[in-house]
């Protein structure tokens, strides 16, 4: 592989720093480099700086080397989407229209929809035909500039099902670009076959599920629904638990529709991180910072649903690490444009541009585990980049609902532009 040289970029965003979640101030730190340039070789980072200082270290090496020149472009690294549902079967358009006509989530859950119908079309779907459907989105990923995303099961309610949407991601991971990071979501909902026996459910997928899962080595994380109506709080603990027995990391869907205790329950299990929070407590929100729980808040998933975003300015001022994401999924977010995210979170949550940037980088690589090797440019990590048709980073969060991606590089290989 001949090496990579990005050079006379407008500005260089590196996100540098230590490898950990950015808190407070530290959000809006990224490591600017004004005229800056980027040195690859082998997939791997190997020196930064302005334009001039690494054609000095490698000007004689420029023979070797293929040459891209980023004059008037934003460079900043490859965005992480920290929640997703990508790995399914089917569509469910036809719910956008029933909540436009007065339907709730839940409403169109109870009814057999929502999570339900996507269930039913994964089952049926062969794992030759969820590669199928998930590569395309995968593929949609890279053109919004996302070069790492996690994916959850969860579509699947029964042991066959959800054994096929993980081995689905585990062979995407292997065969497309894109760093594809797997989570257990047994804990999506009761199957319709198990309503009124709840508990039942629940022993099947700790008793059952979730050691499969970890035997096979499916999965890093274990997630769960804590949500009026789906698990209560200590269902999701008995569950969540059951999984860190087993090695695999907790998350939590928590306190998206009703405030219900969720973000605490993060909190008290240690959860890495706690995804939706639309209605988080202040407690909640007090304790997570406390615990170093990382809030991945979902605006397109609050746009989408009609309800009002995370308090995601409130909870970045009181010290909570906040990430961000598409939450890809067929009902309440299907979208694959974390820039329209990164447009979002500063809109409906104010965040400020540096802060979405930071979001969708290096706190949405610590939410996934990821941070060793993705979500900042540093020496010795992997060189995933995206050029921009932008000049600087205020630009890329100014211009509403449009996709600036010129060129994605992963591990120093060129997938788009």
């Amino acid at each position: 592989m001949r090496p990579l040289w990005i050079k006379n970029a407008a500005q260089l965003v590196t996100v540098a720093g230590e490898n950990g979640p950015r808190r407070k101030k530290e959000m809006s730190e990224l490591g600017i480099i004004e005229n800056g340039s980027v040195w690859v070789e082998n997939g791997e980072i190997i020196a930064m700086g302005t334009s001039s200082e690494i054609e000095a270290l490698f000007g004689a090496r420029v023979h070797e080397a293929e040459v891209v020149d980023a004059t008037g472009r934003l460079v900043t690294p490859g965005l992480v989407d920290p929640h997703t549902h990508v790995a399914y079967g089917g569509s469910r358009e036809r719910e956008f229209e029933m909540r436009l006509e007065g339907s709730t989530y839940m409403e169109i859950m109870n009814a057999g929809g929502g999570i339900h119908a996507t269930s039913r079309m994964t089952r049926e779907a062969t794992e030759d035909e969820l590669v199928g459907q998930t590569t395309r989105r995968l593929d949609s990923f890279l053109q919004h500039g996302v070069t790492t995303v996690e994916g959850k099961s969860g579509y699947g309610l029964d042991l066959e099902t959800e054994l096929k949407q993980l081995r689905v991601m585990k062979r995407l991971n292997e065969s497309h670009p894109i760093d594809l990071v797997p989570t257990f979501m047994g804990g999506h909902a009761v199957p319709v076959e198990y309503k009124g026996r709840e508990e039942e459910y629940i022993d099947v997928l700790v008793n059952e599920m979730l050691p499969r899962v970890a035997q096979e080595g499916l999965a890093v994380f274990n997630d769960v629904f804590c949500e009026v109506g789906v698990f209560t709080p200590e269902q999701s603990e008995r569950i969540l638990e059951a999984g860190k027995k087993l090695g695999l990391i907790p998350k939590i869907h928590a306190d998206e529709i009703k405030s219900y205790g969720g973000a605490e329950l993060a909190a008290k299990v240690g959860a890495i991180s706690a995804e939706h929070l639309l209605k988080a407590s202040d407690e909640g929100i007090r304790l997570m910072a406390e615990a170093g729980v990382i809030a991945c808040l979902l605006p397109a998933t609050a746009l989408y649903l009609r309800e009002e975003a995370a308090q995601g300015r409130a909870m970045i001022d009181a010290g909570v690490a906040v990430a961000i994401s598409t939450d890809c999924n067929p009902g309440s977010s299907p979208t694959t444009s974390m820039p329209l995210v990164m447009n979002l979170a500063c809109i409906s949550m104010r965040l400020t541009p540096a802060e979405a940037l930071v979001a969708a980088t290096m706190n949405a690589a610590c939410a996934i585990g990821m941070q060793d090797r993705v979500g900042s440019l540093e020496v010795g990590k992997q060189a995933d980049l995206v050029m921009w048709k932008v000049s600087n980073y205020q630009e890329l969060q100014y211009l509403f609902g449009v996709n600036h991606v010129s060129c994605v590089w992963k591990k120093g290989v060129q997938v788009v532009g």
